[in-house]
């Protein structure tokens, strides 16, 4: 059941299923549906078409921008950016013929405190992207980031570090 005790704003055009959890100050803005068993953090702001898929977790303070899915097997820590029309997937071998649903066919991706994924990125499901990491737009993640790593490409390549506010290091 949805709770209404917390004081949060969903934008008419949005959907929330049953059995969800939303933080304090958190915005859902136009036309994204938060699934079933999803718990979502305070002060969250949640853009146009953002779909939450089921029982994903998304901590404090996490900016996900428009045009972006969150798919089952994707956890988000605090303060984290997703940008603009960026990718998560959450099967290694997606095949229509032979479809796999339910968990067990769910690869887990974690997404570290802090980091920020840019435009258009795409994470293939099974990565962990450390803290602070810093993901460039268009950027394709394929292996595991390391905390502080600036990442570009296709495949994304570790081309230096970020200190904590995102500014790159010599």
């Amino acid at each position: 059941m949805k709770n209404r005790s917390i004081d949060y704003f969903c934008h008419k055009s949005s959907y929330i299923d049953d059995d969800v959890k939303i933080g304090n100050g958190t915005k859902i803005w136009h036309f994204s549906h938060i699934q079933s068993g999803v718990v979502i953090g305070r002060d969250c702001s949640l853009g146009q078409n953002v779909n939450i898929g089921n029982n994903v977790s998304i901590g404090d303070n996490v900016k996900i921008q428009n045009n972006v899915s969150v798919y089952e097997g994707v956890e988000i820590e605090d303060h984290v950016f997703c940008g603009p029309s960026m990718v998560f997937t959450n099967i290694k071998i997606p095949r229509s013929e032979f479809p796999q649903k339910g968990t067990q066919y769910y690869t887990k991706t974690l997404v570290k405190k802090s980091a920020s994924i840019g435009a258009n990125a795409t994470i293939v499901c099974g990565v962990t992207i450390g803290e602070y990491a810093m993901i460039g737009s268009g950027a394709v993640i394929t292996k595991d980031v390391p905390p502080y790593s600036l990442v570009v490409g296709n495949p994304g390549k570790i081309i230096g570090k970020v200190d904590k506010k995102g500014e790159r290091i010599n």
